[in-house]
């Protein structure tokens, strides 16, 4: 079914295939169902060739986004098990592109990839059997080299979403993405942590996280890409997860930085980001009620052993010391009616009082300051008086075998803010790991 030309694409999430085996429809029912509360409109569902549940995964999730309203596609991985053949490619687009949940391009299949550049020649043929909007992540060769692709694609997405070393997030790159592909589709990336330790697959580092969340997504509000991918909503050993922890989806090795340790608080104030970036900023966030969501380490960065972790992918980048990327600091998002204070409390340590100084989304920063305890207790004053009360895991230097846990911990008060209609918009999707 084509789209009509909507305003603007609302982002995807890339669901990681390959970590649903154990999903039954309903849990692919309860995720859609989560992921739409949140404002996101469909996942890109990655899927690689090496698994052999996959067009049972696909099934269900077809099925499931048909139920629910949602859009999906597929990005096809060509890393994780080896390449696709054309004749695998053009078999799973061909099986549900009918589907009332396909997302579609000027009434083509939206198609992408996780990297694949090598098997570049093979989308002619692919094309010629079966017409798709083709946005492949190729970001391994960059802008520069990308345009000698241009003929054969319809955009492309970037991967590029976390900063190299102990440096925030910029948009250069976005930039340069941008104005390579113009008039063509540029699909930009946010993701709100990346932190990987499994020697089974030679990967050990962390990337910067910390206010790349609330940094990001006030980028993608500025630069207005076609669409706008979150990067991850279910892949559990690099931490890039917003979803629902799902135990039968995490990697063997990622269970000591994963469990117990959610990430759904981060969705709370997607709403007022995607609806910011389908608006072009041109609207006033509805703020029902006070709240905070909140996010950080619950292990100080030198409280334990580092374990081997680095910052940086040393496969292609330099590795440098993980405690300088990772800062010990407290990120809070203050969603507030007026002006208000915000205190933090570590423990019984002396609680640090910070300003929400504009109504809507205000993000803030606390430092550990070198304290530690068994709760943080969160707290949004105004006139003297209390009006939300939060809690937070605590922040200790006692780390599971030794290691420093480089995953980040998620909370938010528990007064839920009553739902907010979507935007409408052009419905973008991706891979949803």
């Amino acid at each position: 079914m084509a789209l009509p030309p909507p305003p603007k694409p609302s982002p995807p999430s890339k669901n990681q295939v390959g970590n649903t085996a154990g999903y039954t429809l309903a849990d692919w029912i309860d995720d859609i169902t989560q992921a739409q509360a949140a404002h996101i409109d469909g996942f890109a569902l990655n899927i690689g060739p090496q698994d052999s549940y996959t067009d049972t995964s696909l099934v269900n999730a077809y099925t499931a986004a048909e139920q629910r309203n949602f859009k999906v596609f597929i990005s096809f991985d060509y890393l994780c098990g080896g390449p696709w053949s054309s004749e695998q490619v053009i078999q799973k687009i061909k099986a549900h592109t009918d589907s009332p949940a396909q997302f579609k391009v000027d009434g083509k299949p939206l198609v992408s990839t996780f990297e694949g550049v090598d098997s570049a020649s093979d989308w002619s043929a692919i094309k010629a059997a079966v017409p798709v909007y083709f946005v492949p992540d190729w970001s391994s060769v960059g802008p520069g080299d990308f345009s000698q692709y241009l003929p054969g694609v319809d955009g492309a997405f970037s991967w590029d979403a976390w900063p190299e070393g102990a440096n925030d997030m910029t948009d250069a790159q976005d930039t340069a993405w941008k104005t390579m592909l113009k008039p063509k589709s540029y699909m930009m990336g946010v993701s709100p942590w990346f932190y990987t330790n499994l020697p089974q697959w030679k990967k050990n580092w962390i990337w910067r996280g910390d206010s790349l969340w609330h940094d990001r997504w006030q980028q993608i509000i500025e630069a207005q890409p076609d669409f706008v991918e979150i990067i991850t909503w279910n892949d559990y050993g690099e931490s890039s997860y917003i979803g629902p922890i799902r135990p039968a989806g995490i990697p063997t090795g990622a269970q000591r930085y994963v469990n117990d340790m959610p990430h759904d608080s981060w969705r709370a104030v997607l709403p007022y980001y995607i609806d910011a970036y389908k608006s072009g900023n041109t609207t006033t966030p509805n703020i029902p009620q006070d709240k905070l969501t909140f996010w950080y380490r619950i292990n100080p960065s030198k409280s334990g052993s580092a374990g081997g972790t680095t910052g940086n992918n040393p496969q292609y980048q330099p590795a440098v010391d993980p405690t300088v990327v990772a800062k010990d600091n407290i990120f809070i998002n203050a969603i507030v009616t007026k002006p208000a204070d915000v205190t933090v409390q570590i423990g019984g340590n002396p609680p640090t009082t910070v300003k929400a100084t504009t109504a809507g989304v205000n993000f803030l920063v606390v430092p550990f300051n070198g304290q530690t305890g068994d709760t943080i207790t969160f707290t949004i004053v105004r006139d003297g008086q209390t009006v939300v009360t939060a809690t937070g895991k605590g922040i200790t230097n006692s780390c599971v075998d030794g290691l420093v846990n480089w995953n980040a911990w998620t909370g938010e008060s528990k007064d839920p803010i009553p739902a907010i209609p979507s935007l409408p918009g052009k419905l973008g999707l991706k891979d949803g790991e």
